[in-house]
């Protein structure tokens, strides 16, 4: 993506099914939980660059042990900053010590059963440690002990929060995290409490009621209570004290999660590959935790996945499969080859199937797979054209006329290569505008001068900044005759509210673009009229609320809009045309039929408070408030 946007957060879990001295004797590592939960994290740290943290929960300490031990970091090499910190524990102790893993269990933190881990990518606030997951709600009771960490934002912060007042609550602050904990930690006091008025009239002392509730705890009851009135895309994965642990995610399944389990251990993490390397195991031995339920492991190491709540119209994120989770991800990798494949035809037919004159290209690094579709797709329209033209020689062609015909294919090249990022805050505006335009270089000497059709691939456009800064400017210094951008998403027209920094209207190119062309053809009270719809909806219930913004775009077609985004991103001053291609809708679900989560293209949010946030972010735009919707 050339535009860097903030997203998403990565969530590792994994709980030992065995005595940690069983890991010890057959793998050699009393640390072994620890070890793989930190491969989680290393094998998805493109989800997370501000900040990491862990926890772990022992199931056996005794009373005066501490059995709850976290660390968070948001040093600049945060997750090596947080495991140095971890293992310090341990790197004085004589090697045997290390090894022998009941001493460790009893005298050492991190040394427990029960571990999680995060890395955080903030889609808005701070960096400071504070907003570093996990989180930690402390009780002296072991069983009202919440850790809890996740990958979520929701709308309606604001009415969870007012609810917890109306309980009686004075939360610390209004985040979303703490406000999901407090909420889930409120049902959690409720039903213990209620464990333990039901057992303490039959005679047992509050230590044996703790074993009581221990197992009688019903997780699945207090996950339905306590997200009633959830409204977002969310995994969130919770520890309990005494040991019980879960992982939900929300009920269109807009954000990825999956496990894995033996009767060695259960995994579970935002991406399936890094389960997949953690323990060496196949594509289909990984299960995808389904929309609206909850992974639950108890203290006896008892697994199931139960539904907490109604699963609604499956809505995943399609912006997982086009960018954001890594693309070693077996089909992901596919689906970004056919979203580039389905850009063939298009691309062809504006280059007049000119191959001969035209240069491939991709923006890396993301884009990279999609351009191996594309190349594909392009030779497979070839071919149909070489078979006419070989029956239309006849039946005794010249090796000359063959060749000719057989040696036309796509000029691919590496024009575009990533430069390492330039530190610019010394500088004066003027050389520090040179240094930023200068994010990418270009391979010179391949293009030829005014002949050759420059098409660049990039799997998403989202502020168009990048392109007209630097991407574009750089790759005229190479004087093809056109430039050609390609993006393998459709055009982002609305705002995310559900985990990626996508939240203010008039950053997105594509909105941009449709103001002006109203702005053009004097017709911005289409913008005076969606503005009183979004105030007037405004009064509505929410559950009546619908997207009063989507009607806008129907004045122009997708085309007219992509011809003024490339007017936008086309650098002043320069003379070289340049056309802007997206991905059709269509075409994206074909690629990616079962993550249909679209909103960001189509405005069809899958939660009522996505309907909300749009008509407010469209307000905000009209009353010029730079700020975020929800």
């Amino acid at each position: 993506m050339s535009d860097q946007i903030k997203h998403e957060c990565g969530l590792a879990f994994v709980r030992l099914l065995k005595p940690v001295s069983y890991y010890s004797e057959h793998y050699g590592n009393p640390l072994y939980g620890l070890q793989k939960v930190r491969l989680l994290m290393q094998k998805m740290r493109n989800r997370g660059q501000d900040g990491a943290g862990l926890a772990t929960i022992k199931l056996h300490a005794e009373p005066g042990q501490r059995y709850i031990s976290r660390r968070r970091s948001v040093d600049s090499d945060y997750l090596k900053d947080l495991f140095k910190g971890v293992y310090d524990h341990f790197s004085e102790l004589p090697a045997d010590q290390v090894q022998d893993a009941e001493w460790m269990y009893k005298n050492m933190p991190y040394t427990g059963e029960v571990i999680m881990g995060h890395l955080r990518y903030g889609t808005h606030g701070d960096n400071s440690i504070e907003t570093c997951h996990p989180f930690l709600r402390q009780n002296n009771w072991i069983t009202r002990n919440l850790v809890l960490a996740g990958n979520f934002n929701m709308t309606n912060v604001d009415e969870l929060f007012n609810e917890l007042v109306e309980l009686g609550q004075y939360p610390k602050e209004r985040s979303d995290t703490v406000t999901v904990m407090e909420k889930i930690g409120h049902f959690l006091d409720d039903e213990v409490q209620r464990l333990y008025t039901w057992f303490k009239p039959d005679g047992y002392d509050n230590q044996q009621i703790n074993e009581l509730i221990f197992e009688h705890l019903d997780i699945q009851r207090l996950l339905r209570r306590a997200s009633r009135k959830f409204d977002g895309g969310y995994v969130i994965a919770g520890m309990i004290g005494h040991g019980d642990a879960f992982v939900i995610r929300d009920p269109a399944g807009i954000r990825p999660a999956y496990y894995y389990q033996d009767d060695e251990i259960v995994l579970a993490a935002s991406e399936r590959p890094a389960i997949q390397t953690a323990l060496n195991i196949k594509f289909e031995q990984v299960r995808e935790l389904q929309p609206g339920h909850a992974l639950i492991v108890k203290r006896s190491g008892e697994i199931a996945e139960l539904p907490f709540t109604e699963p609604t119209n499956r809505a995943a994120c399609s912006f997982e499969r086009i960018y954001f989770s890594r693309g070693t991800d077996r089909e992901i990798y596919l689906e970004r080859k056919k979203l580039g494949e389905l850009l063939a035809e298009r691309v062809l037919d504006e280059v007049d199937y000119d191959v001969e004159n035209t240069v491939f290209s991709f923006v890396p690094n993301t884009a990279e797979s999609a351009f191996f579709g594309l190349i594909e797709g392009i030779d497979n329209a070839l071919n149909k054209r070489k078979i006419g033209e070989i029956q239309a020689l006849g039946a005794n062609p010249s090796n000359e006329d063959l060749a000719k015909i057989l040696h036309r294919r796509a000029r691919v090249e590496k024009l575009v290569v990533k430069d390492a990022k330039q530190r610019t805050f010394i500088s004066a505006d003027q050389a520090r505008g040179e240094l930023v335009s200068h994010v990418y270089d270009v391979t010179y000497g391949i293009v030829r001068d005014s002949v050759d059709t420059a098409v660049l691939l990039d799997d998403s456009i989202v502020r168009g900044t990048t392109l007209q800064d630097s991407l574009i400017t750089i790759v005229a210094r190479l004087n093809p005759k056109r430039i050609i951008i390609l993006s393998s998403a459709p055009q982002i027209r609305y705002p995310d509210c559900y985990g990626i920094d996508m939240s203010k209207m008039g950053e997105f190119v594509a909105f941009r673009a449709l103001v002006n062309l109203l702005r053009r053809d004097k017709k911005t009270h289409l913008l005076d009229e969606a503005y009183d719809r979004c105030k007037f909806s405004e009064t509505l219930p929410l559950s009546e609320m619908q997207n009063e913004v989507r009607n806008i775009f129907d004045a122009y077609t997708a085309q007219e809009i992509s011809d003024e985004i490339a007017r936008i991103v086309t650098p002043k001053g320069l003379d070289i045309p340049v056309t802007v291609i997206y991905q059709t809708l269509e075409n994206l679900h074909e690629a990616c039929p079962l993550n249909t989560g679209d909103w960001y293209f189509s405005g069809r949010y899958p939660t009522p408070g996505g309907n909300r946030v749009i008509n407010r972010a469209f307000i905000n735009y009209m009353e010029k408030k730079n700020v975020r919707a929800y």
